[in-house]
């Protein structure tokens, strides 16, 4: 059997309009506990906060009950049913994304929705984003976008600062 490519849920901060989509479709199939947040800057520009699925992840690296693992493709899962909610993985998390869900009592934190994916479907908040600033993909892909979306940036920025009077009319 051939390994799965590792794929990535990559968010552009710079494509993010703060609607808010991606918390509310996570709510919503997350049973009203939504894995990725939007916060605020001082300044007011939104920043959808969710789990990074580490390649390193100390939260697997920690948890005593091995409650924590990653799937074939590499997302960091959360077993609840193995979960004893010492919250550790909260401690340690560099991102401070992991919550504890009180009502049952274990640590809770974006699953790049597994069920979906298993389906072969996309995590829910990339395929609902309307300015598509959340993106599933492998590495190489996610790379492509980034340096297209870099070079377009380069361009429009030039392309603002010419003086472009007069330019396309005829003598």
């Amino acid at each position: 059997m051939s390994e799965v490519a590792k794929k990535i849920l990559h968010v552009d901060y710079s494509l993010c309009i703060g609607c808010e989509t991606c918390q509310g479709v996570c709510d919503f199939i997350h049973d009203g506990k939504p894995n990725i947040r939007i916060y605020y800057t001082v300044s007011g520009l939104p920043v959808p906060i969710n789990c990074r699925h580490c390649e390193r992840a100390p939260c697997l690296e920690i948890c005593p009950v091995g409650a924590i693992y990653k799937d074939h493709e590499g997302a960091v899962i959360i077993d609840p049913g193995k979960c004893i909610g010492c919250l550790m993985c909260l401690a340690v998390c560099p991102f401070g994304v992991p919550s504890f869900n009180v009502r049952i009592r274990v640590v809770t934190k974006c699953d790049m929705c597994a069920a979906r994916r298993a389906e072969g479907m996309e995590p829910a908040c990339g395929e609902m984003c309307p300015a598509e600033a959340i993106f599933f993909g492998e590495s190489e892909e996610i790379e492509d976008r980034i340096m297209r979306r870099t070079a377009e940036k380069i361009a429009r920025e030039r392309i603002s600062s010419m003086n472009l009077e007069g330019v396309g009319r005829m003598l």
